[in-house]
């Protein structure tokens, strides 16, 4: 999310239902009530963006593409080795180990 320093402010009138409104008061204090509503938009058209990505990829999978996947045991085992090839970061890279930094 881009912060309040680096973006320019505006601002703008909305109406919430009553009920969320109170909910907001109790649970967010006076001053801190824009970052946390600018915070909850930011959250919720990032997963906007997510469900438009899901929905425009809909259908490019296709089970006869992959047919080692066809099991879950088979998916299983490709996941379990994709993970573990995330513990192996490529010295050429320039990424230092956990251990390293």
């Amino acid at each position: 999310m881009a912060s309040r320093a680096s973006s320019e402010i505006q601002k703008v009138t909305v109406s919430l239902p009553r009920s969320l409104l109170e909910r907001l008061k109790e649970r967010v204090p006076p001053g801190q009530r824009s970052s946390f509503i600018a915070e909850a938009v930011e959250e919720r058209l990032a997963l906007e963006d997510q469900l438009d990505a899901i929905e425009e990829s809909a259908g490019c999978w296709k089970d006869e593409d992959h047919p080692e996947l066809m099991t879950d045991e088979e998916i299983d085992a490709w996941l379990a080795e994709l993970r573990r090839s995330w513990d192996h970061r490529p010295e050429s890279l320039g990424v230092l180990d956990s251990e390293e930094s």
